[in-house]
């Protein structure tokens, strides 16, 4: 008995699309996770943007008081001056004095350079926040696109489960669980088409006793490497000659009565072309009899 495998090929093909479809579907939540990643980290952004700034703020608050304490501190030295009674006090208050002003500067320009890095940072923070309603508009949209193909996998998967239920009645179920037997051992690729004496698979060579088995198709081989079931796959090039032949067959049958109706055509034709000709001689020639048996006038109706 021949065994047709275009049920097994179909419910391979259908199996393949379902895996297909399994493995886009198992990708999913990992790029939701990305998605969710990638809007934290722009959010995060921002947050360190603001902890920067509020650092800078508390620091200048931190420094404002520090001067305030050295200005403090040189007024007092300052009121102590109308109380020294040597050189050497007054000398030293001076000193005093100088050290806490000169303090003051310093701070007070560090003060200044965190206003100047302020702006920055306040600059910084505008930026990350345009990029972060950005980026998350962008993030959201490609998560709604997810989402959509998602439903429309999970569609596409329904029906070709119902294709597959279709499909496996009319399987013989010897030849079916061979069939999932080979296909949960080789990671759902059961069946391997033999183009050019080889299993296109492991592609390992056919051996010809084997090659002229499964050409016959009267029973289920399975590769000597990879174990897969083998089906012969016919080239091309034989599908075009075989097409041909039966094209010259059919022209070779079709000759004769061609030519019988071209003949009957052509007779036809040249009956037609004659007719005329013919029919204008016939008359020339009845109308040349009567005239001949016209006798001649007598010489009593000339006379009359």
């Amino acid at each position: 008995m021949e065994i047709v495998f275009d049920r097994l090929i179909k419910l391979q093909n259908v199996d393949s699309e379902i895996n297909t479809i399994n493995s886009f579907l198992e990708a999913i939540p990992g790029k939701f996770e990305a998605i969710d990643l990638a809007i934290k980290q722009t959010a995060e952004i921002v947050a360190r943007a603001k902890e920067n700034l509020a650092a800078n703020q508390k620091k200048r608050r931190d420094l404002e008081g520090e001067v305030k304490v050295f200005k403090e501190q040189a007024a007092r030295f300052k009121r102590q001056l109308n109380d020294v009674k040597t050189n050497k006090e007054y000398s030293a208050l001076l000193k005093e004095i100088e050290e806490s002003q000169r303090k003051v500067d310093k701070i007070e320009e560090d003060i200044l350079n965190e206003m100047i890095a302020a702006d920055d940072i306040e600059k910084e923070i505008k930026t990350a926040h345009q990029k972060q309603v950005a980026e998350e508009s962008t993030l959201k949209k490609e998560r709604e696109t997810i989402h959509a193909e998602q439903w429309e996998l999970e569609a596409k998967k329904d029906v070709l489960f119902k294709d597959r239920e279709a499909i496996l009645p009319a399987i013989p179920a010897e030849r079916l669980r061979l069939y999932l037997r080979i296909s949960k051992k080789m990671s759902g690729v059961a069946l391997s088409p033999v183009t050019d004496d080889f299993c296109s698979i492991c592609q390992l060579r056919v051996r010809p006793q084997m090659l002229d088995e499964l050409m016959a198709m009267k029973e289920i081989m399975t590769c000597e490497a990879c174990g897969r079931i083998l089906y012969w796959v016919r080239p091309p090039e034989e599908e075009d000659k075989d097409g041909q032949a039966e094209g010259k067959a059919r022209g070779i049958a079709a000759g004769p009565a061609v030519k019988a109706s071209q003949g009957k055509a052509g007779g036809a034709a040249e009956a037609a072309a004659r007719g005329p000709a013919e029919d204008a001689s016939g008359n020339s020639a009845v109308a040349e009899t009567k005239k001949a048996d016209v006798p001649p006038p007598t010489d009593d109706s000339t006379a009359g």
